[in-house]
C-alpha cells in the first residue's frame, strides 16, 4: 500500500515522501513550493525541480533526521514499527526534527503557534534522565513527536523564563540535555570542557551551560537552529549536516565506510557557503581543534550547514569530546588528516596533505595552524589553573598533542 507523508520547512508545505507497496522511499517537491518567491531546496542534495527523486537520492537527507543505533532501535520497538522503516519511524516522531523540517499526515499541519508544551519540574526532569536508556527521546510520552539525530541519550525541551517545558505535538524545542552516561566516565563534564575551550580559543560554538536536577548534572546545550524573536515567537532556522548535503546515508557516515573526507568537506563547504573564503578557514580551525583535544569521532554528520532565504554558513560547532579521554574507544579518527587514520601515525607530509585538500597555501597553513595550537594550549592550561569543570580529566590530553604539533620540524617534507 502507498502511503505519505507531507513535509514542511517551518509552516510551509514543500513537498511529499511516498513510501510505494515494495517499501522504497521517493520525495517530489510541491508544485506551490517550486513556484514560490522563497523556495530554497530541502537540501543540497535534493535540488529544486519537478522529477521525483528516488530512494537512493531522497533516503540519506531523511534517513539522516532520525536517532541512530540501539535509540533508534527503541524507538522502533515502542512503536512496533521495524527499525529499518524510515519512513514509519518518521510517521510517529517526524514532528519536530533538526533544522527548520517536520513531517506530518496528509490529514495533519505542523501547528500555527508554539504553545503546545508541558512545563515540568526539576524532580520531573530527573526522573525523565532515568527514563531515556529505556524510552530515547521519551518515545511513548503522550504528545511527544520529535527526532534528533546521533546515538547518545538526551532531551529535548523548551527553556522559558528559566523553567523547563516538554514541546507537545511538534511546537519547536529550544534547548538538549545532555546526562551523564553509564559508560563514558565524566562524558558531560568532558564535553562542557571542550566546547568552553573552543569557545575561547575563538571557535563558533553552541552555547552550553552544566545544569542539575536532583544529584544528576547535565549539560544544557542551547540550539542554533532555533531563534527567539521579539514577540517570544521561535523561529525555526532550517539545517543539514554534512553527509546529507553530500547524499551519504548516516550508517556509512564514517570514511572508511563510505563517508565523506576532509577534501570532500572542503570542496562542500566551497560549493555551498555563501561566504567559503571564511568558512573554509573555520573548517580548518574546527579539524586541528578536534585533533588537538582527541576527538577521533568528528565525522560527517558532526558538521552542518544553516540556511537561510539567500546565504548557506558552516555551522557552529557541536558534539565537541575527547574521545582519547576513555582508552577502549577506538584510536582511528573518523576522517583522515592526510593519508593516516591514527593520531599517532600523522607525520609532517600528511599535515602538508591535510593542507592541501583544505586549498590552502602550505606557509599560511602551517602558519594558522601553530598559532591556533598555540592558542589552544595556553587556554587549556589556563581553565585548568581555574578549575573549569573536566578540567581534572582532559588538558594532559590537550596539552600532549599541541607539544606534538608545536615541536614539529615543518621544513622536513
Amino acid at each position: 500500500m502507498k502511503r505519505s507523508l507531507n513535509v514542511f520547512l517551518k509552516q510551509d508545505l514543500v513537498g511529499d515522501l511516498e513510501q510505494d507497496k515494495d517499501g522504497a522511499l521517493h520525495f517530489r517537491y510541491a508544485e506551490g513550493w517550486l513556484n514560490s518567491k522563497p523556495a530554497i531546496p530541502l537540501s543540497t542534495s535534493l535540488p529544486l525541480q519537478k522529477e521525483r527523486f528516488g530512494r537512493k537520492l531522497c533516503r540519506p537527507f531523511f534517513a539522516g533526521l532520525l536517532p541512530e543505533l540501539t535509540n533508534r532501535e527503541l524507538i522502533a520497538k515502542a512503536f512496533g514499527v521495524s527499525d529499518k522503516n524510515d519512513f514509519a519511524i518518521l510517521e510517529k516522531i517526524g514532528a519536530e526534527c533538526a533544522g527548520a523540517v517536520s513531517l506530518f499526515a496528509p490529514s495533519e499541519t505542523p501547528p500555527d503557534e508554539d504553545s503546545s508544551y508541558r512545563e515540568i519540574t526539576l524532580d520531573e526532569l530527573e526522573k525523565k534522565f532515568t527514563e531515556l536508556p529505556a524510552h530515547p527521546l521519551l518515545t511513548g510520552t503522550q504528545g511527544i513527536r520529535l527526532s534528533l539525530a546521533g546515538a547518545q541519550g538526551k532531551l529535548v525541551v523548551a527553556i522559558r523564563n528559566e523553567k523547563f517545558s516538554l514541546p507537545l505535538g511538534g511546537a519547536p524545542s529550544t534547548h538538549i540535555l545532555k546526562p551523564p552516561s553509564a559508560h563514558y566516565e565524566q562524558l558531560v563534564e568532558n564535553e562542557f570542557f571542550c566546547v568552553r575551550l573552543a569557545k575561547r580559543v575563538g571557535l563558533e560554538v553552541a552555547d552550553v551551560e552544566m545544569g542539575k536536577a536532583g544529584d544528576t548534572s547535565f549539560l544544557q546545550v542551547k540550539r542554533f537552529d532555533r531563534e527567539e524573536m521579539a514577540d517570544g515567537h521561535l523561529e525555526r532556522i532550517h539545517q543539514e549536516d554534512f553527509c546529507q548535503a553530500i547524499g551519504i546515508p548516516p550508517e556509512l557516515k564514517y570514511q572508511q565506510e563510505g563517508g565523506p573526507n576532509l577534501k570532500r568537506c572542503f570542496a562542500l563547504v566551497r560549493s555551498v557557503s555563501s561566504v567559503p573564503g571564511p568558512d573554509v578557514l573555520k573548517l580548518f580551525d574546527a579539524v586541528v581543534f578536534n585533533f588537538l583535544i582527541g576527538n577521533n569521532d568528528a565525522h560527517g554528520k558532526n558538521f552542518s550547514f544553516l540556511y537561510t532565504v539567500d546565504c548557506a554558513r558552516f555551522a557552529p560547532l557541536y558534539d565537541l569530546v575527547s574521545t582519547r579521554a576513555y582508552p577502549r574507544l577506538s584510536e582511528n579518527m573518523a576522517m583522515k588528516i592526510g593519508d593516516a587514520a591514527a593520531p599517532t601515525k600523522i607525520e609532517t607530509r600528511d599535515w602538508r596533505k591535510f593542507f592541501a585538500d583544505a586549498g590552502l597555501g602550505q606557509a599560511q597553513a602551517v602558519q594558522r595552524l601553530l598559532n591556533f595550537t598555540k592558542r589552544v594550549r595556553d587556554e587549556a592550561l589556563l581553565m585548568s589553573d581555574e578549575r573549569v569543570n573536566g578540567s581534572q580529566l582532559l588538558p594532559p590530553v590537550v596539552v600532549a598533542r599541541c607539544d606534538t604539533l608545536l615541536s614539529r620540524d615543518w621544513e622536513k617534507k
